[in-house]
């Protein structure tokens, strides 16, 4: 099992870089930004706060982009967001059913592994991605308040950071389901959930009847704006993101040890 896990985290190694990296350095850059626009932020802060709807999707009603960790929350905070779904989304679209679209099933189940201990090796090298694409996203923000000499939020970084992984897991247990089931490369399936969360809890923040509803959605406990404006956790939305990634955990080992492998 372990060597499976080893060599699925090979495989995806390039695609870990190439995520971590674009994410990272594209909220790296959003943080350097915030120092060329301070001296315009107080004007803007005023009139975003004030678009209504759009306001209250971003944040921007509930937090000042005149002041560092505002900025950080509407802007960094939307672009981790979005890429880490997408990123979480496409790496376990594809985990199980590329041995099939692939015809390298017949190789892998050979070997002195159950297809049980192959599909746990393939969820752990997908985790291990995900806290992998975390740290290295979190240590370039960091390093950004660093560079601009301000101090660092710790502690509403950590809790952003922690709740986008389990966001991110939660999002991947789902896509899981779809690898699952699938004998084909399902990635633009991956994608297309990653966006209808996203779009889902978009929607919700402008919507008012929708806003009773956003707890479904695996983006509602990982807003940045609620977590840097000091909002209590949504303890409700966590405990149903657990339950969503131990039910589709579990229902995609269910359908992977039933199905017919194609050849």
């Amino acid at each position: 099992m372990i060597t499976v896990c080893k060599h699925e985290l090979k495989l995806s190694f390039k695609t870990l870089l190439i995520w971590s990296l674009s994410v990272g350095l594209l909220g790296l850059v959003c943080i350097l930004l915030y120092t060329s626009m301070e001296g315009d932020m107080a004007d803007m802060a005023d009139m975003f706060s004030n678009m209504g709807a759009f306001s209250d999707a971003f944040g921007m009603s509930t937090l000042s982009i005149a002041t560092l960790g505002g900025f950080f929350a509407t802007e960094v905070g939307t672009v981790h967001g979005l890429g880490s779904a997408m990123f979480a989304a496409i790496l376990a679209a594809v985990v199980l059913s590329k041995e099939e679209d692939g015809h390298t099933g017949e190789f892998l189940y050979s070997l002195p592994v159950s297809r049980g201990g192959a599909v746990t090796a393939k969820c752990l090298s997908v985790l291990i991605n995900l806290v992998a694409f975390t740290v290295i996203c979190g240590a370039l923000y960091v390093l950004g308040f660093v560079m601009l000499g301000e101090e660092v939020l710790w502690k509403e970084i950590l809790t952003f950071l922690g709740r986008m992984l389990l966001m991110n897991v939660e999002i991947a247990s789902v896509a899981l389901i779809i690898s699952a089931a699938s004998s084909r490369n399902r990635l633009g399936a991956g994608l297309g959930l990653a966006l209808i969360f996203y779009a889902y809890d978009l929607i919700g923040r402008v919507v008012p009847d929708l806003k009773g509803y956003l707890f479904i959605g695996p983006f509602s406990f990982a807003n940045a704006s609620e977590i840097f404006s000091g909002k209590a956790a949504p303890t409700g939305s966590i405990v149903l993101g657990l339950i969503v990634v131990a039910v589709s955990v579990a229902s995609a080992y269910i359908i992977y040890l039933k199905k017919d492998l194609a050849s």
